[in-house]
């Protein structure tokens, strides 16, 4: 047995694409995350109010509100306001990665991922979260 990379850290992925968010959750899974989806923002938002995850990986383009909108009603919760909260997000131009930036996001993760590097970004994310709080 290989050692897993996570020890179980909760990652909630708000991700309206199937394929995207299938892709994610397996990797993350594989080793040894621990998941939680959302298809929108909306729900996404109860999960991590009921959840409180180590870290949320958070579309933008969603459907109904978007992204940095959900991003902002999460800081506006004390109760989850200190959740590292990361840009998942094929919208890679300098001007996005700016107001990604501004909006309050920990980082941003860009979408196809790489299979080869995307847990240990999202490790890395986890990490930061845990040295923070």
């Amino acid at each position: 047995m290989t050692a897993t990379l996570a020890d179980g850290q909760l990652v909630l992925i708000i991700e309206d694409n199937e394929k995207n968010l299938k892709l994610a959750r397996d990797l993350l899974r594989y080793h040894g995350f621990r998941t939680i989806e959302a298809p929108d923002a909306e729900t996404g938002l109860r999960m991590a109010s009921d959840a409180v995850p180590d870290i949320i990986l958070m579309d933008i383009e969603l459907p109904g509100m978007d992204g940095v909108t959900a991003l902002e009603c999460l800081r506006a919760d004390p109760a989850i306001a200190g959740i590292v909260v990361v840009a998942f997000t094929a919208s890679v131009m300098p001007v996005d990665q700016d107001r990604f930036s501004r909006a309050g996001f920990a980082g941003v993760i860009v979408k196809p991922i790489d299979v080869k590097v995307f847990p240990n970004q999202v490790l890395a994310y986890c990490r930061t979260a845990e040295r923070d709080g």
